[in-house]
C-alpha cells in the first residue's frame, strides 16, 4: 500500500507539472459545444481585426506588408497550447513594429533574424525563472515610452494621409520634411485618409457610447433594440477591416477608369510564407555578405530592449484581463508562448510579436472561453494569405495609415501627467528622460528611463527614512530598513547625534523593519559599539525579527545587547536593567 501511495502522488506530480507546461491540458478535457461556438465567433471577429492592422503595422516596421500577415498567425496556434491567458492574442503591435524599425530599419532578412534571436531570449528567461526582471521597469518609464511611441507612430503616418514619398524616418527630420513638403500632398490620398479617419472614429465613439435598451416598455421592443445594438457593435468591432475594404473599392473603381489619385499598397508577394530556417547572415546591396556576429552587433542595444518589452506589453495585458475576467496566468509560462511563438514564426518569415491590447479586449468582449479561438483568428489570416493577396494590391496606404492613427491615438495618456504630479513629483523624471530620449532613439528612451528609475531606487535604499527622538535616551527608527548602502548614511546620523554630542549620548536603535542584514553591516554595527563603549554610553537594540537576531549573535558582536521592545531597551541604557 504505501509504494502504492508513492507511485499515485509521484503521477499526480508528473500530471501537475505537465498541466503547468502545457496548460491547454487544463481546459481541453471540458471543452463543450458552447465554448466552441463562442471561441468561434471571438476568433472570427479578432481576426477580422487583425488582417487590416498586421498589414498597417508592418509598414510601421518598414516592411512590406505581407510580413505584417506573416507574423500574425503563429501566435494563434501555439499560445493556445502554451499560454495561461484565454483572452490574450499574439501577433504584431504598433510599439513592437516601432521597435523593430529602430533596429532593423526595414531590412527583411533582419527582422526575422531578430524574432529568432528574440524569441531565443525569451525563452531561455522562462525557462530560467526570470519573468520577474519585468519588475523594475517602473511604471513612469512605460507610460513615457508608450506617449513617446504614439506620436512617433502616428506622426510617422501623416506621410501616408498626404500622399508623400521620400520622407526621413529619423523622426526630428521626418517632421520637418512632411511640413516642408506639404504643398506636394495628394489631394485624393489627403480626402481618403481624411475619411478613413472619420468614420473610423465615429464607429469607434458609437461602440464607445453603445447602450442596452433593457428598459424599453414592450419585450418585442427590448428585443430589437438588444439586437440593433449588437448589429451596431459588430460593425463597430470590425471597423478596420470594413474601411480598408471599402477604401480598396473606391481604389480599384479609380483605378479601373485609368485614374491613379491614391497611392495603393501595390504588388506583395502571394500565398503562404515557405517554411524555412530564418536567415543567419545578410547580404548587402552591393552583394557583400554580412556575417552573423556583425548583424548581430548592429541589433545593439535593441536586442535587449526588444524581448523585454515583447515581455511586458504581453504581461500587463494578460494580468489585466485575469483581474477583470477572475482568473489567475503564470508570468514566466506567457514569456515561454511568446518566445515560443518568436522562434516558431522566425520560420515562416515573422518579426518580433507580442500580445496586443486592441485585438485582447475585442476578444474578452466577444465572449471568448478558452486560448483556442486564437486558432481561428490565425485560419482567418492563413486564407487571407491563401486567397485575398491580389486583391490587397488596391489597398489604400492612406486608409492603412488611418487604422495606424486610430490605434495609437489612445495610447497617449497625457492625464498620467497630472495623476503623478499629484502623487509623487520625483516619478515625472523618469517618464520625461524616457518621453523625450525615444523621440531620438526609441531602446535609447526606455534604457534612458530605467537607468533614471535605477537611481531613484538605488538613492532611496542608500538614504532611507531614520527618525530620531529624544526619550531620554536617543532612539532611532529605521523606517525603510538597513541594507550596506544605507549603513554609511545610518552611521553619520548616529555619530551626529549621538557620539558627537557633548556630552555623549546613549541610543535605542529600533529594528523593526529590518528583515535582512549582510556583513557590511555587520561590520559597521562593531565599530559602532566600540566607539560608544569607549565614551562609557551604550547601543542597544530593540525588537529584532529572529532571522536578523540569530545573524547579529552568531556575528559574537562585542558589547552587543537587545531588547523586546523600545520601553525595556530604554529601562536597558538607562542602567536600571541587568545586562543580558
Amino acid at each position: 500500500k504505501p509504494l502504492l501511495r508513492r507511485r499515485l502522488a509521484q503521477k499526480c506530480c508528473s500530471l501537475s507539472a505537465l498541466r503547468a507546461w502545457l496548460p491547454f491540458l487544463s481546459w481541453l478535457p471540458s471543452y463543450n459545444l458552447r465554448w466552441l461556438q463562442m471561441d468561434l465567433l471571438a476568433g472570427l471577429t479578432v481576426g477580422l481585426t487583425t488582417v487590416p492592422q498586421a498589414l498597417a503595422y508592418a509598414e510601421v516596421a518598414g516592411l512590406p506588408v505581407q510580413y505584417g500577415l506573416y507574423s500574425a498567425f503563429m501566435g494563434g496556434f501555439f499560445y493556445t497550447l502554451l499560454g495561461t491567458s484565454k483572452d490574450v492574442t499574439l501577433g504584431p503591435t504598433a510599439i513592437m513594429s516601432l521597435l523593430c524599425f529602430s533596429v532593423v530599419g526595414g531590412q527583411p532578412h533582419r527582422a526575422v533574424l531578430l524574432s529568432l534571436l528574440c524569441g531565443l531570449i525569451q525563452a531561455g528567461m522562462a525557462l530560467l525563472r526570470l519573468g520577474f526582471l519585468v519588475d523594475f521597469i517602473s511604471f513612469p518609464v512605460i507610460k513615457g515610452f508608450t506617449c513617446a511611441a504614439a506620436i512617433t507612430i502616428g506622426f510617422g503616418q501623416v506621410k501616408n494621409i498626404l500622399g508623400l514619398q521620400g520622407i526621413p524616418q529619423q523622426f526630428f527630420l521626418e517632421v520637418y520634411y512632411t511640413f516642408y513638403r506639404i504643398s506636394e500632398a495628394r489631394i485624393g490620398d489627403v480626402v481618403l485618409g481624411l475619411l478613413c479617419l472619420s468614420l473610423l472614429v465615429m464607429l469607434m465613439l458609437m461602440k464607445k457610447k453603445l447602450v442596452s435598451y433593457d428598459g424599453s416598455t414592450s419585450e418585442t421592443n427590448s428585443r430589437n433594440s438588444t439586437l440593433a445594438g449588437k448589429l451596431v457593435w459588430i460593425v463597430a468591432t470590425m471597423r478596420n477591416a470594413l474601411v480598408v475594404v471599402a477604401a480598396s473599392c473606391i481604389a480599384f473603381s479609380w483605378d479601373a477608369y485609368g485614374h491613379n489619385v491614391f497611392t495603393i499598397t501595390g504588388e506583395i508577394s502571394q500565398g503562404l510564407p515557405p517554411f524555412r530556417p530564418p536567415p543567419t547572415s545578410d547580404i548587402t546591396a552591393n552583394g557583400t555578405i554580412v556575417p552573423f556576429w556583425e548583424v548581430v552587433e548592429g541589433f545593439g542595444g535593441g536586442l535587449a530592449v526588444i524581448p523585454f518589452m515583447g515581455l511586458l506589453e504581453s504581461i500587463a495585458i494578460a494580468k489585466a484581463f485575469a483581474s477583470q475576467n477572475d482568473y489567475r496566468i503564470d508570468a514566466n509560462q506567457e514569456l515561454l508562448a511568446i518566445g515560443v511563438t518568436n522562434i516558431m514564426g522566425s520560420f515562416v518569415s515573422a518579426y518580433p510579436v507580442t500580445g496586443s491590447f486592441g485585438r485582447t479586449a475585442v476578444n474578452s468582449q466577444t465572449g471568448v472561453c478558452t486560448p483556442a479561438g486564437g486558432i481561428i483568428t490565425s485560419m482567418i489570416v492563413l486564407l487571407s494569405l491563401a486567397f485575398l493577396m491580389p486583391a490587397f494590391y488596391y489597398i489604400p496606404k492612406a486608409s492603412l495609415a488611418a487604422v495606424v492613427i486610430c490605434a495609437v491615438a489612445p495610447m497617449v495618456d497625457y492625464p498620467i501627467v497630472a495623476k503623478m504630479w499629484r502623487i509623487r513629483k520625483l516619478d515625472l523624471l523618469p517618464f520625461v528622460v524616457t518621453f523625450l530620449m525615444s523621440f531620438w532613439k526609441v531602446q535609447y528612451g526606455i534604457l534612458g528611463g530605467v537607468a533614471v528609475s535605477a537611481v531613484l531606487l538605488l538613492y532611496n535604499m542608500a538614504r532611507p527614512q531614520i527618525k530620531v527622538t529624544d526619550h531620554g535616551a536617543l532612539v532611532m527608527d529605521l523606517n525603510s530598513g538597513l541594507s550596506f548602502p544605507a549603513m554609511e548614511y545610518a552611521s553619520h546620523i548616529i555619530h551626529t547625534q549621538a557620539l558627537q554630542a557633548n556630552p555623549p549620548r546613549s541610543m535605542v536603535l529600533d529594528c523593526h523593519h529590518i528583515s535582512i542584514i549582510d556583513y557590511t553591516v555587520i561590520s559597521e554595527l562593531r565599530d559602532l559599539l566600540r566607539q560608544f563603549e569607549l565614551r562609557g554610553v551604550r547601543l542597544v537594540f530593540c525588537s529584532l525579527q529572529p532571522s536578523v537576531l540569530k545573524v547579529l549573535l552568531a556575528a559574537d558582536l562585542q558589547g552587543f545587547k537587545y531588547a523586546d521592545s523600545v520601553e525595556a531597551a530604554l529601562h536597558m541604557v538607562s542602567g536600571n536593567w541587568l545586562d543580558d
